[in-house]
């Protein structure tokens, strides 16, 4: 089937001119049968055009779209042409056959499955690295991101680690099981972030490191929580460890999570890298995790961008605070009012301590799922 809906042309060097509009627009494209070209594909990256893993994330979208046309998806690449098909149940499978991230080809095809009729139930098998730099680590995924796609929208993704991949081989494996949304999304409010109840963690190490490494990172991260004076009121602090010898390559990390009274949960991770001490790894972590309650927002930074798409399918007013935008946010916003009909306005404030505190209005589309004709008519 073919779309009547006009072509939508993106600029893929606009605002953070990275693999984020790629992903964003491909997955509109798909759930709303628009057409779009996107020119300049990472402009703002060296090189720019398309890795692996972005290809392979295109490829999948278009094994979703069946009936879909891609064009110019390979390697290098500056611009492509999608027109979508109808999206179908089934099961998918992405490998880009390098170290990319399985959690990005998540982020590319999960609205895409989501947004399916009723009662459909669809599959995903992504190999990659599971935790990997510039991208959500798949423990955040789990403890965080899935966490609010249950709690806020009542969507029941389960993610399954079979194997974890680092760089530079990758090698990991990932199932996930994506039940279609029931009905429209609702709507959200999130304006109170609460109390700090308690704060978990999980530090992991993987393949031929020596073992003393990541109880040194713990430590770190655990040393600099408590002599936080943010979080001296919190008397659950925990970090679990993780040993993990089934893998390609060899792999250190931790991440972070804090957990308010009103159920808000936000986040800090660190990647193990050459030249980098495991102390520097944990006290990076819990850093970032102190930044993000700090600011004030509901959600964590990362959470900011990957939200965005949900609450522009959704039906109504949606309000959530936030720290301040990222560009990432930005980007995701822009994407959206490209793409779809829904709107978008931000208030910042800005504390004596200067970072601003925001809050995002969107008012969504209420997408639902429509066999013959175009869901955003």
């Amino acid at each position: 089937m073919s779309s009547t809906l006009e072509s939508i042309h993106l600029d893929g060097s606009a605002l953070e001119g990275g693999g984020q509009i790629l992903r964003n627009a491909m997955s509109y494209a798909a759930i709303l049968r628009r057409p779009v070209s996107i020119e300049k594909i990472r402009a703002n990256r060296r090189p720019p055009g398309l890795k692996a893993q972005h290809a392979a994330g295109l490829i999948l979208v278009s094994h979703i779209s069946r009936g879909s046309n891609l064009e110019h998806a390979v390697i290098k690449s500056e611009s492509i042409t999608f027109h979508p098909g109808i999206t179908a149940a089934g099961h998918y499978m992405a490998d880009p056959q390098t170290a990319g991230s399985t959690t990005l080809l998540l982020q590319i095809s999960l609205p895409c499955l989501l947004c399916l009729p009723p009662d459909s139930h669809s599959t995903l098998t992504l190999r990659g690295g599971t935790n990997a730099a510039q991208a959500p680590q798949v423990d955040y995924v789990q403890r965080v991101f899935l966490r609010f796609l249950r709690q806020h929208f009542g969507l029941d993704v389960r993610v399954d680690i079979k194997r974890r991949g680092y760089w530079p081989k990758g090698g990991g494996e990932l199932h996930v099981s994506v039940p279609a949304i029931q009905r429209k999304l609702p709507s959200i409010s999130l304006k109170d972030r609460g109390k700090v109840v308690s704060v978990s963690g999980i530090a992991y190490i993987a393949g031929a490191l020596p073992q003393h490494l990541v109880y040194e990172l713990r430590t770190a991260a655990l040393d600099h929580l408590r002599a936080d004076d943010y979080l001296t009121s919190v008397s659950d602090i925990s970090v679990n460890i993780l040993k993990d010898q089934d893998c390609l390559g060899s792999g250190m990390g931790i991440i972070l999570t804090a957990t308010t009274d009103t159920g808000c949960v936000l986040a800090g991770s660190a990647l193990g890298v050459k030249g980098k001490g495991p102390k520097e790894v944990g006290e990076e972590a819990a850093r970032e995790l102190g930044r993000n309650l700090r600011e004030g927002g509901c959600v964590d930074e990362f959470m900011q961008d990957q939200m965005i798409i949900f609450l522009a399918l959704a039906d109504g007013r949606s309000t959530v605070r936030t720290g301040p935008l990222t560009l990432h946010t930005r980007t995701a916003i822009w994407v959206a009012e490209q793409m779809t009909n829904a709107t978008f306005t931000i208030e910042e404030t800005v504390s004596e301590n200067g970072p601003a505190t925001s809050i995002i209005h969107c008012d969504g589309i209420g997408w639902s799922y429509t066999p013959d004709a175009d869901p955003d008519a």
